[in-house]
């Protein structure tokens, strides 16, 4: 038992200090920002030092030959993904997931991602309401990025000012159905809501995606299937 001891410490000694070589050699890169490729080397190379760590019957030859050539190989992928035919095979593509202060549904459900998801990165994005929003991708690492709508500078003041003022938004409809209760908080009922659409052009609940209120009642939604151009994305 105590051999085994001793050799898995002299395994955590020797194999952490190559897995540092090993990682300045492959690049610097944040691990929020790792893309899809390099994300899966990550895991493989914590799944081969943590078996070589754990089992002292595994040959140490054989896990340092194998991070060696992971090395190696994503070498070879980086390189690979500077060619603009075939780089985008080895990562995800961005998507467009907000337009116009619209969402874009087909998008969202092609990337499985929630409009919870899309809200709270909005939120942490300091934006409470989606018509502030000229544009939002959603990029290969995950992250959402967020083009607003025009804003200018006050004259004589050092900060600036949005064009469309900032309001807080409570959602009333998802995904084709109402919130009783969040109406009922500001003060109106579904008939008023439904009335709102149809002066809108909306004649049916169900082809809303999402719609919100701020407390002044003012109505913002999206459409299950907008007819909206959106711009290609070649980056």
């Amino acid at each position: 038992m105590l051999t085994e001891i001793l050799t898995v410490i002299a395994r955590i000694f020797t194999i952490l200090p190559l897995l540092l070589v090993v990682t300045i050699f492959m690049g610097r890169r944040a691990i929020g920002e790792l893309p899809v490729f390099d994300f899966l080397i990550v895991l493989t190379l914590g799944s081969v030092v943590g078996a070589d760590i754990a089992d002292p019957n595994i040959k140490h030859i054989h896990t340092a030959v194998a991070i060696i050539f992971i090395a190696i190989l994503e070498k070879m992928i980086a390189s690979l993904r500077l060619n603009q035919k075939i780089g985008h095979y080895f990562t995800f593509s961005p998507v467009i997931v907000i337009k116009d202060g619209k969402l874009v549904s087909q998008n969202l459900k092609k990337i499985k991602y929630s409009m919870d998801s899309i809200l709270l990165m909005l939120r942490q994005n300091n934006i409470f309401d989606l018509a502030e929003v000229e544009l939002a991708i959603i990029e290969a690492n995950g992250r959402l990025s967020v083009f607003q709508k025009h804003t200018s500078n006050q004259i004589g003041n050092n900060a600036a000012t949005s064009d469309i003022e900032s309001k807080f938004t409570y959602p009333v409809i998802v995904d084709g159905k109402i919130y009783p209760n969040v109406l009922k908080q500001l003060y109106v009922d579904e008939v008023w809501l439904l009335h709102a659409l149809q002066s809108n052009g909306v004649q049916d609940i169900e082809d809303v995606f999402f719609a919100t209120l701020t407390e002044d009642l003012t109505l913002h939604f999206s459409k299950k299937h907008e007819n909206m151009h959106l711009p290609p994305l070649y980056f």
